[in-house]
């Protein structure tokens, strides 16, 4: 499919992971020219795809992932670079879509705004990590920060019905991942392939266990009280199986917007690198004849503890929520490489965050970085 729409050039940030690869089927769809693509470590995949895209710019995680990738494009006159922040500087495009995993999408994210380009936001640790400098970069640069996530896309459509003063609260909503319903004792035994295989949503490893974990959910909290500028008490998550309604927003007539689609990232990622245009695409229609009925449960906040954890670490402020994200990281790959056992990630997160108090008084950069630096050796030291 092909439009006619004037659409803007496009830089993709982790390029072969689920977003990534999600964002540049919306490039092959609406014919986007992509400028620039990174990746972690794939050199194969950003080989294949960098010959089929053909952008000015490549840059990989390290050097020697780039000098391979250096050679084998040789023969086409990409550049290829070790650092991303330098190839965003370096590199013409006007739309940088970062879906970078964990804290390293922070310095992207940053690079962007400072270099005046549109950012469409995957990669939530920027803003868990650092929202206040992030979002004090987006105004300096008089930027907004277009949402990927489909809970903030729809969150951000719905806020186009009213006044922003009008609002009364958010409902975020939640599928619940694949574990809704459990109690703390059956998840002990829950291993990784039952965590990979969520119910509705096409993810990475990683936010596939953070969404079983509901550490995903209060990421997203953390988000929208920076994107949105709400307390956390105008914040009201709710599990919705079905992941029909992506978000909602209240208004202080008690009218509700809500924004529906078939979950697909595609209409996120389309959305958010079109914006402000609506631009059809090869995503399905909902058939209300065969929909059913949508449902709606409050989140088991007592066996899923990393909700509330994440609340008490937004509220507390400073460099606490970068605390509760470094520990996450450090304990998510443990389970991944089984060795740490589901119900362990809450436990390490949690241990981190009450062994660091302090990290609520940090407030720049280099604070929060060496607050994350604590906290994965603390989160580190007890798992072998």
């Amino acid at each position: 499919m092909t439009t006619t729409t004037s659409l803007p050039s496009m830089m993709v940030l982790g390029a072969t992971g689920s977003v990534g690869l999600q964002a540049l089927d919306v490039a092959r769809e609406q014919s986007m020219r992509v400028t620039a693509l990174s990746a972690n470590r794939s050199v194969g995949e950003m080989e294949a795809l960098a010959r089929e895209f053909k952008p000015l710019a490549c840059a990989m995680a390290d050097a020697a992932a780039a000098a391979d990738l250096r050679l084998r494009l040789a023969d086409t006159g990409i550049r290829v670079y070790d650092d991303v922040c330098t190839m965003i500087a370096e590199t013409e495009g006007e739309i940088v879509l970062n879906s970078i995993v964990g804290r390293a999408g922070l310095e992207p994210t940053l690079t962007a705004l400072r270099t005046g380009r549109r950012l469409a936001l995957a990669n939530k640790e920027s803003l868990v990590v650092a929202g206040d400098i992030v979002m004090a970069a987006a105004r300096e640069a008089g930027q907004i920060i277009l949402p990927v996530d489909s809970e903030h896309s729809a969150i951000f459509q719905s806020l186009g019905a009213g006044r922003r003063e009008d609002l009364k609260k958010i409902l975020l909503t939640a599928s619940g991942g694949p574990f809704f319903g459990r109690t703390r004792e059956e998840l002990s035994q829950i291993t990784v392939a039952q965590t990979l295989a969520h119910p509705t949503w096409k993810m990475g490893a990683k936010i596939t266990v953070d969404s079983a974990t509901l550490m995903n959910k209060g990421f997203e909290v953390i988000e929208a009280v920076h994107l949105f500028g709400v307390t956390t008490e105008q914040i009201e998550v709710v599990v919705h199986r079905e992941s029909i309604i992506h978000s909602m927003v209240e208004y202080n007539d008690n009218s509700i917007i809500a924004q529906l689609g078939v979950p697909d990232m595609r209409t996120c990622v389309r959305y958010a690198v079109t914006y402000p245009a609506r631009v059809a695409g090869d995503v399905g229609a909902i058939d209300w004849r065969t929909l059913g009925s949508l449902t709606f449960y409050a989140p088991d906040m007592d066996t899923f503890t990393l909700l509330p954890l994440a609340t008490h670490c937004i509220d507390r402020g400073g460099a606490m929520p970068a605390v509760l994200n470094a520990a996450n990281e450090v304990a998510v790959a443990a389970f991944l490489d089984e060795r740490l056992s589901f119900t362990g990630i809450m436990d390490t997160v949690a241990a981190t965050v009450a062994a660091m108090p302090d990290a609520a008084s940090c407030r720049s950069l280099d604070e929060i970085a060496e607050a994350d630096r604590t906290a994965r050796r603390i989160a580190g030291e007890p798992i072998r």
